[in-house]
């Protein structure tokens, strides 16, 4: 990380346990240092413990992508696996105590977007299809216009991951978590399981025992798991529309204007193979 003096600490020479002294060959023979950035993240530390290496903290260390790093967007194994997004952030941290798998999705999400603005530039070019016409377009977003989603409501506790909601319908009091991106990664793995077991696909109320932490108090896992099969649909939509829009996370999401019709929406940006892969 760079001090004040403009000093990379990450990439000075440093003694290793032999004794041989390592040198930044970039750095000294060919007079260029990899860029750092000080990314901000949504949460900006509120809901990690006081043990986290991430409590309390608005901004993250990032250095650039460089050949190290399109070697792990590159492998197969690792596209196959789905592990490649989260290998190529931790690779690119300066804070090596940092794990991705301990993030909130939304904080993960705001380092990728910093990764690929500084790795291939801001621009982002893909095809559209017209709503009014069906036609397709070609656009091009600049991902700089991207805007944070900040932490809009208080924890239950003190700067841990927990909040709490009552039910419209039931007027049941849940505790709930922010999904971490090792929780998702879980979550994809559980419902890959059940479509291969009974061929159902239970990704709503999979993903609500996941959230849920207790209801009235009450954390036994089983009840909950009979609390989530038997809640109502009104109260399941309250709280997955509340959950999505108190989540602090990246807004992808920007106004087009549709060439074909002149009207103005509102789109979603995907991420898709040209994100990370723009050669593919």
């Amino acid at each position: 990380m760079s001090d004040r003096t403009g000093r990379n600490d990450i990439f000075t020479s440093h003694p290793m346990e032999q004794g041989i002294q390592v040198r930044n060959v970039m750095k000294d023979d060919f007079g260029w240092e990899v860029p750092v950035e000080c990314v901000p993240i949504p949460s900006e530390g509120l809901v990690y413990p006081q043990d986290s290496t991430l409590h309390l903290k608005k901004t993250v260390d990032i250095k650039a992508m460089t050949a190290k790093e399109e070697d792990i967007l590159m492998s197969r194994a690792l596209i196959q696996k789905g592990e490649a997004i989260n290998k190529l952030i931790q690779s690119c941290l300066i804070d090596k105590s940092v794990d991705v798998n301990n993030m909130l999705v939304g904080d993960r999400n705001a380092l990728l977007l910093a990764l690929r603005v500084s790795g291939y530039g801001p621009e982002y070019k893909i095809m559209l299809t017209s709503e009014s016409t069906g036609e397709q377009y070609e656009y091009v977003f600049d991902l700089r216009e991207v805007e944070y989603n900040s932490l809009e409501i208080e924890p239950a506790e003190l700067n841990q991951n927990l909040f709490q909601m009552t039910l419209p319908i039931t007027k049941a009091i849940i505790a709930y978590r922010l999904l971490t991106v090792g929780d998702e990664a879980a979550l994809l793995s559980e419902q890959e399981k059940l479509r291969k077991s009974v061929h159902i696909e239970k990704g709503i109320t999979t993903r609500l025992i996941a959230q849920i932490a207790s209801v009235n108090g009450d954390t036994d896992k089983l009840k909950i798991k009979k609390f989530v099969e038997s809640l109502p649909v009104r109260d399941s939509r309250h709280f997955r529309t509340s959950y999505a829009e108190s989540m602090p996370d990246v807004d992808m999401s920007q106004w087009v204007t549709d060439p074909t019709s002149g009207e103005e929406v509102k789109v979603d940006i995907p991420v898709g193979v040209e994100f990370l892969w723009p050669s593919a």
